[in-house]
């Protein structure tokens, strides 16, 4: 190894002196300026090219950002909206130090607000609190009253590298990849010049920072000790510049405060207040985000109460010591013949607090050993620079802290790589903070840090590279392969054994399950015995290798009887699982009569077999006891958190083949676990349409309080042209037309029908209300009530408008909303009984049809059996 040189000018000067230092890490070749071949001023990194978006992306174009142009590269971890994103790893670390406002990490709590640039000059902020002479202050006083600075500083989001924790254990975050990092140069005020022209009293300790985003818990607040604002050597500004541009609306339009060292979140975007206090700031955004709970504290503990939220022992300023590898890239393919004997591994690494990264170091054997990168500091070439940039002073030469990230790299041999199993890399800080071998996982998942690790795999004459996770839901790495394959991820080792000493065995969670099987029935079943039962006379179906006798139950099942017809003789382990709650599971042994043998087993799961678009072509597209798929044709963006699914069929002149009022199921797979995602839906579209069908969703995203929903936002996240399974009919409603309904096989006429419905419920009432409207001799009468909470929320309105044109004889749709706009003119407020009664009179010839939330079927349910309505004129879809 060679005598490793400093890289820092300070050290270097030193060095100079005494050249018997003990080692630091080696010199990278262009991170020490020579004087000697280009003046210092030219070597100052500038930002990158950068194109500002001019258009407005189709996804934002319906949601309350649709003022917003943003850059398509941008991965969306939490849909369509809130924008919270993060660019590919790749291009983010291409371009260099400093980050273009188009690829800059983004984290909004909601809409963004709309500033116009005549009026960017003219936003007002106030200084306020435990001061004694109170100020309001426009941005054009603060540029024209204030010493402007600039100067380069790295925000990180403090859940940079959550979606590793939520592999292990999901945690109440959604899941940043490695890329949750930026640095720009920013221009402004400093905090402390305005704060101290308020002249703080005696007793004030925090300055507490308030945002213009209305947001559901209030605007966006939080904040900082005022020793550390009035700290010089800290930098915090009032930022109304990024790379001399003025900010965009994403980043603080037009004023933001840049807090260096410490998480994003107290960099508070569209800065409103600032108000000085006794305390920490109470805002929910402060006191519930931002926190490092004791690992030990589960989401269900935590949610029990406020005292773990309000210990601000917990919360999270200071950044801590992270790295990660850029190159290698995730799923990067390296040839072994004919190609060069070294790699040059690179990737970054930052800390917090000012705190300089001193070391990176790389291990390829499993930590055994670990070798010194070289480290370049790009922040170090602005120290030896005193000048006017971008409308403000650069002058860094006599601060102490290091705020930015810094790049590390290493050339391995290919020989060592090809030897190797993974890579290992971390980073240590001035003050001999490391990163942690292991995960510390929190009920937020943030701060993650632990050693950054990147495996190898031989494939032929190729080497393979895994990241541990890619962001959102974007599936691949080599956590998600290791826990597929049953190893703990917890167990120190990375999920994986380690041969020789110190093996480890995996050890597999244990999860918590219902039993779904009958003490004392020793049965064993074979696959002949099976197919006998395989029609709707005495139907079993097969769970995880159990075999249940569905008869005594088909009248009762809540998904009709076809559901269960469907299965008989088959293995329905995916959809059971999927779709059924607990308490159905404590139901199936009941049913249990034995267990499938293992040559039945084996056959029964080679048996499934999916429609292919060979050379036979069936007529309709819909299978009740096998899967198939279907090509995603395109997604349209009806509102902010709803989507038109057009697919695909296996060829053009095929239909559906979906009864009306019955529904499909629709199965992707759970991009981390690989377990079946399985969901009901009724598409749209006519179900005679050829060669297409369209189906409605409702995206239920992430927020801070809830989960998003499964299905929906890995619908939300499938490309076009990704193929999808699809099963059915299912339900146990069907319309027959003039009146003529089919409930679990029996028919029954009606003159009538009472359809409620809510948010996406609205898809299976309105095929049969469809029906209905279209056949110009049929008789049957039908009132729609609809409910919602704002009027965007309302789907299919055009449609029904329509279908209400010339019906107004046969029909009446109303729909009521729980939070109207001022010239709303309809109902207000929820669908309830006494809504009911008035517009719908009971009779033995009327059906009631109801989908929607749970909350409403159960309201409704029990209001109708008190007005007197039988269940057998009650339908729930």
């Amino acid at each position: 190894m060679e005598d490793p040189i400093p890289q820092d000018k300070h050290s270097i000067d030193l060095w100079k002196k005494h050249e018997n230092l003990p080692p630091t890490p080696p010199e990278t070749a262009d991170s020490v300026s020579d004087p000697d071949t280009a003046s210092v001023e030219n070597d100052l990194p500038l930002p990158p090219p950068s194109r500002e978006p001019t258009e407005v992306l189709t996804l934002d174009k319906n949601t309350p950002d649709s003022h917003v142009p943003r850059d398509p590269r941008l991965i969306r971890l939490t849909g369509v909206h809130p924008f919270n994103v993060e660019a590919p790893l790749s291009a983010l670390f291409n371009e260099g130090f400093l980050t273009s406002p188009e690829l800059f990490y983004v984290r909004n709590h909601g809409p963004v607000p709309q500033v116009y640039d005549e009026d960017v000059l003219d936003w007002e902020f106030s200084v306020g609190g435990l001061v004694e002479k109170p100020i309001s202050l426009t941005l054009r006083q603060l540029i024209a009253e204030y010493n402007q600075v600039t100067c380069p500083v790295t925000l990180v989001c403090a859940g940079n590298r959550r979606k590793e924790q939520n592999v292990v254990r999901k945690s109440k975050g959604f899941s940043w990849g490695s890329a949750g990092v930026s640095t720009a140069l920013f221009t402004g005020a400093l905090m402390a010049d305005v704060i101290k022209k308020a002249r703080p009293r005696r007793g004030a300790r925090y300055v507490c920072m308030e945002g213009a985003d209305d947001l559901p818990n209030g605007h966006y607040a939080t904040s900082l000790k005022l020793n550390w604002v009035m700290d010089p050597n800290r930098g915090m500004m009032l930022a109304y510049k990024m790379n001399g541009e003025v900010l965009r609306p994403d980043h603080g339009k037009p004023l933001r405060a840049v807090i260096p060292g410490q998480i994003g979140a107290r960099s508070v975007k569209w800065l409103k207040r600032l108000i000085l206090t006794e305390g920490p700031s109470d805002n929910w955004y402060h006191i519930y985000d931002n926190r490092v709970l004791p690992t030990m504290v589960s989401p269900e503990e935590s949610a029990k109460g406020p005292k773990w939220w309000v210990d601000e022992r917990y919360a999270i300023y200071d950044l801590s010591p992270n790295s990660a590898a850029a190159y290698p890239a995730h799923e990067e393919q390296l040839c072994l013949v004919n190609g060069p004997e070294s790699y040059r591994a690179r990737g970054y690494a930052y800390s917090g607090g000012g705190r300089r990264i001193t070391r990176v170091e790389i291990s390829l054997d499993k930590a055994r050993t670990w070798r010194l990168a070289d480290i370049e500091y790009p922040e170090d070439r602005y120290r030896d620079v005193e000048k006017n940039l971008y409308g403000g002073t650069l002058d860094m030469s006599w601060r102490e802290t290091c705020f930015c990230w810094c790049f590390w790299s290493l050339n391995i041999p290919i020989s060592e790589l090809a030897d190797a199993k993974d890579i290992l890399v971390r980073a240590m800080d001035e003050s001999m903070n490391m990163q942690p071998r292991d995960m510390y996982w929190s009920v937020l998942g943030m701060m993650n840090n632990p050693w950054f690790r990147v495996t190898i795999s031989k494939e032929g004459d190729s080497l393979r590279f895994e990241h541990p996770t890619q962001p959102a839901l974007l599936p691949g790495g080599w956590m998600e392969r290791v826990k597929k394959a049953g190893g703990n991820l917890a167990n120190g080792y990375w999920g994986e054994k380690l041969g020789g000493e110190g093996e480890e065995e995996q050890v597999k969670e244990v999860a918590k399950e219902v039993p779904m099987t009958k003490p004392g029935v020793n049965r064993t079943i074979s696959i002949d015995e099976l197919r006998k039962h395989d029609s709707e006379k005495d139907p079993w179906f097969v769970v995880n290798g159990e075999v249940y006798a569905g008869t005594a139950f088909l009248k009762e099942h809540p998904g009709g009887a076809q559901s269960i017809i469907s299965a008989a003789g088959l293995d329905s382990s995916d959809e059971f699982m999927a779709i059924h709650s607990e308490t159905a599971k404590a139901m199936m042994p009941s049913y249990h009569i034995g267990t499938l043998d293992e040559a039945s087993k084996k056959i029964l799961s080679e048996g499934e077999v999916q429609s292919t678009r060979g050379n036979e072509k069936r007529s309709t597209f819909m299978q009740s006891r096998s899967w198939t798929s279907a090509v995603l044709h395109c997604k349209r963006i009806v509102s902010w958190d709803t989507r038109i699914f057009t697919f695909k069929l296996e060829h053009e002149e095929q239909t559906l083949g979906l009864p009306i009022g019955q529904h499909l199921m629709i199965r992707l797979r759970d991009p981390v676990t690989k377990d079946a995602i399985i969901r009901s839906y009724t598409p749209i579209s006519d179900t005679a349409k050829n060669g297409y069908m369209d189906v409605l969703v409702k995206v239920y995203f992430a927020t801070n309080t809830t989960k998003g929903g499964k299905m929906s936002t890995a619908m939300d996240a499938l490309p076009v042209g990704q193929s999808v399974d699809f099963k059915g009919p299912i339900g146990k409603f069907e319309y027959l037309g003039r009146g003529l309904c089919s409930i679990n096989v029996k028919r029954k006429s009606v003159k009538r029908f009472v359809m409620i419905c809510g948010g996406s419920g609205i898809t299976p009432i309105f095929q049969v209300f469809r029906a209905v409207m279209l056949d110009k001799n049929d008789p049957t009468k039908c009132i729609v009530l609809d409910g919602n909470r704002l009027v965007e929320d309302i789907l299919c309105k055009e449609e029904l408008d329509m279908l209400v044109q010339g019906n107004e004889r046969r029909c009446k749709v109303i729909h009521t909303l729980t939070k109207p706009s001022e010239d709303w003119k309809g109902l207000k407020g929820r669908i309830n009984g006494e809504l009911v009664q008035r517009h719908c009179k009971k009779d033995e010839q009327t059906l009631v049809l109801v989908c929607g939330p749970e909350a409403l079927e159960k309201s409704i349910h029990i209001a109708l059996l008190e007005q007197g309505w039988d269940d057998e004129q009650l339908v729930f879809f």
